[in-house]
């Protein structure tokens, strides 16, 4: 199996010589590493080529890599249901690198293109309507980036007054969006209400031996 990927993306890399950066196979899976100017070429050749024939879009996400300069990966997997075979082609772009929309190529892409953006902030040049998908109107920020702070930015409460919910600014310190990798029973050194119990009754067990 691993070999008829090899010669796929040696394939697809000898087609399209000046949009590929490379092609493995890892996990079982091919994956093709793209110019992301390039991207919309080689989705269309992808699916209309009868060698390749991946006429599926099955996902198209984000990763977050702070610590590089093109610190977003845009990842799209397709599926050839006639050959039977996916792929996985990935792009990389910096924080302001606009990425050319794939909706063009498939329709699909559209949903799976604004969760990106409202995830991680990527933008999707020339999408029909690049609005947030899953945070709220107002959201500020992308929650799936690394730099987001863990307890969010507002906090959502029921107002008994104004009979509505309200958004309040989270007001807990700095040092407390700090993890320590610490599990909550390694880290908790006070002892929990009932825990005295407990003790007792070791104590008294002890002592009716």
């Amino acid at each position: 199996m691993d070999e008829a990927l090899i010669d796929l993306g040696d394939y697809i890399a000898a087609a399209l010589p000046q949009d590929v950066i490379g092609t493995e196979v890892a996990v079982g899976e091919l994956m093709v590493t793209v110019r992301p100017a390039s991207i919309t070429r080689v989705l269309t050749f992808l699916r209309d080529d009868s060698t390749c024939l991946f006429k599926v879009l099955i996902d198209l996400c984000g990763a977050d890599y702070p610590e590089r300069e093109a610190r977003f990966d845009v990842v799209y997997t397709l599926l050839s249901m006639s050959q039977n075979q996916r792929v996985r082609v990935k792009l990389s772009v910096g924080e302001d690198e606009p990425v050319p929309t794939a909706t063009t190529v498939y329709s699909a892409a559209g949903w799976c293109e604004r969760e990106t953006w409202d995830m991680y902030g990527i933008y999707f040049a020339d999408h029909p309507d690049l609005r947030r998908i899953l945070t709220d109107y107002g959201f500020e920020g992308h929650p799936m980036r690394k730099d987001f702070p863990l307890t969010g930015r507002v906090e959502v409460r029921y107002d008994e007054t104004q009979k509505r919910v309200v958004y309040d600014p989270v007001k807990l310190t700095q040092d407390f969006r700090s993890f320590d990798f610490l599990s909550p029973w390694e880290g908790m050194n006070e002892i929990l209400p009932g825990d005295e119990k407990a003790s007792e009754d070791e104590e008294e067990g002890a002592e009716s031996t």
